[in-house]
């Protein structure tokens, strides 16, 4: 039912009105009739109809400046005029201001009754329209986080203009601010073994989903999203690159931490490239995920940067087919089995298809390609591999037989995975040499801690962790300790210096953990030790 408020100065007219139209019947109910255009608007303000029916020559307030107040102050109601021929003028000019219709005194009950039944289908038709609006931004907002979840999917694996994404950006209220960019790819290390039911599995999935929505949700600028592949995918953004890299790797290490605390589950977090600009968000995220693929060198429950494995990044230039892929990663992870298993799988593929010498060839010649590719990359020498003064590409002509081909590449694989593997020990035991250094020069900094030491040598925490306990046989506090322990007996020994004095150049403010670290090391305390070597060199 819709309502409707009469105002005519004339108390016959609108006594009239409202008892000769069948207001129900129209689907109408008259709630008020008001003698001028001041007591209209106070009804108005209190009953808000949805039509005003009112004369234009009223006193106070006429017709048309009721209507200019109604149109400013409530656009979606509807006025309708009465008027006479004599206020023709007048009606004009209230078309001007949108009014919706007018109708000339005097008025007859079928007149308004068809303009009544004229604006009913019109307030029917605004009312579905409405109701159609809300249904859709019911929908909308019922489908927002997945239709945000699938933007920014798009925005992590596909080419999309700056400007777009800038919009959708907005438009879906992440904020998301550079100019520099980092992604990072979590994702749960075989869950098969470690959860239960298929719900379980899920569940375990959503939490892992949870524990970094909490970490992430403390970064001013971030995108949080789940990918196809089932992983948790985060986007952070910053306005200093070296800055976003070190955030990166401790939020990593506080996701990888707490699902062991938490869930019992580990998950392994890959980290791209710090990169500049939207467009070059794609290229980071995929680093991401690459960087996943090297469990199989670190194991499960690591933290892993693609800068730390591969000492340059690979060309995005082509892809290789589907058995250069798998002889490539081969090659980087430093798997022999799986170099030998594609290539004879390329080998296979090329007799069971009776291809002709030349396609072989050609074939053939595209994996090499694909192999030097990678050793340029990783920061091999081709010479090391393929031997000195021999080029790869016309070398096999020299064979008659897929087996022979396959023989020579084997061999030159497997040689590629040695090389590649000494390469990245040369370039680890170099950083941690550094390292070493770095430690012997701040050992007196009481503050030094394992994470200023990868900052320095740019390494993750994880990997630097296990490379220089392989290296040195110690846990870097042992390390360090030893090195602090070491400097401790040459100054008790040659120095006058006092016990706290010594703790101090030692890296230790307080004196006395000084003291029983000494003892626990040396088996004696600083001052037993410094009168034993005095009576020594006496």
């Amino acid at each position: 039912m819709y309502t409707i408020l009469l105002v005519d100065d004339e108390a016959v007219v609108r006594e009239g009105i409202r008892e000769r139209i069948p207001w129900g019947e129209l689907g109408f109910e008259c709630v008020a009739d008001c003698e001028n255009g001041v007591q209209a608007l106070e009804e108005i303000e209190r009953l808000r109809p949805h039509i005003v029916l009112t004369d234009i020559n009223m006193p106070f307030m006429d017709g048309l400046a009721l209507s200019r107040q109604v149109m400013n102050q409530y656009p979606d109601m509807k006025v309708v005029i009465l008027t006479g021929y004599d206020d023709f003028e007048y009606a004009q000019q209230a078309l001007k201001l949108k009014v919706k219709d007018f109708i000339l005194k005097p008025v007859t009950a079928a007149e308004l009754s068809a303009m009544l039944h004229k604006l009913r289908l019109e307030l029917d038709e605004e009312k579905q329209e409405r109701e159609d609006l809300a249904r859709l931004q019911s929908q909308l907002h019922e489908s927002m986080p997945l239709l945000k979840e699938r933007f920014l999917e798009r925005m992590s694996t596909m080419a999309l203009s700056e400007k777009e994404m800038a919009l959708r950006l907005r438009y879906f209220q992440i904020r998301l601010t550079g100019p520099h960019y980092i992604g990072l790819a979590i994702d749960t290390d075989r869950l098969d073994e470690q959860g239960g039911a298929d719900t379980d599995k899920e569940l375990l999935r959503f939490a892992v989903y949870n524990i970094a929505q909490e970490f992430v949700s403390e970064e001013p600028n971030y995108a949080l999203f789940r990918s196809r592949e089932e992983r948790v995918m985060v986007i952070l953004g910053g306005e200093r690159e070296e800055l976003l890299q070190e955030k990166a790797q401790e939020l990593a290490e506080r996701i990888r931490q707490s699902a062991v605390q938490f869930l019992k589950l580990t998950v392994s977090v890959g980290i791209g490239t710090t990169v500049e600009g939207y467009a070059r968000i794609r290229t980071s995220c995929k680093e991401a995920v690459a960087a996943l693929d090297y469990r199989l060198i670190l194991g499960d429950n690591s933290v892993i940067t693609l800068s730390d494995m591969e000492k340059r990044r690979s060309s995005p230039a082509g892809h290789p087919p589907e058995f250069d892929r798998e002889l490539i990663a081969g090659i980087k992870t430093g798997t022999t089995e799986e170099v030998e298993r594609a290539i004879e799988a390329l080998i296979s593929h090329n007799k069971a298809e009776l291809t002709s010498i030349d396609q072989c060839y050609l074939r053939i010649q595209k994996t090499i390609l694909a192999v030097m590719q990678t050793l340029g990359d990783i920061g091999c020498k081709e010479a090391d591999v393929f031997g000195t003064g021999v080029n790869p590409m016309t070398e096999i002509y020299r064979f008659r037989t897929m087996e022979e081909i396959g023989a020579w590449l084997k061999t030159a694989c497997r040689q590629a995975v040695l090389s590649v593997t000494a390469t990245r020990s040369d370039q680890c035991r170099s950083q941690i040499e550094e390292a070493i250094s770095y430690l012997e020069n701040n050992y007196e900094d009481e503050d030094l801690s394992v994470k200023a030491v990868c900052k320095h040598v740019l390494m993750s925490v994880s990997y630097f962790s296990a490379a220089f306990k392989a290296q040195t046989g110690k846990t870097f506090i042992e390390y360090l300790t030893a090195i602090r322990m070491d400097k401790a007996r040459e100054l008790l020994k040659f120095t006058s210096l006092r016990t706290y004095e010594i703790a101090a150049r030692t890296g230790y403010s307080d004196a006395q953990y000084f003291s029983v670290l000494f003892k626990k090391h040396t088996g004696e305390s600083p001052t037993d030790y410094r009168h034993r070597t005095a009576a020594e060199q006496a």
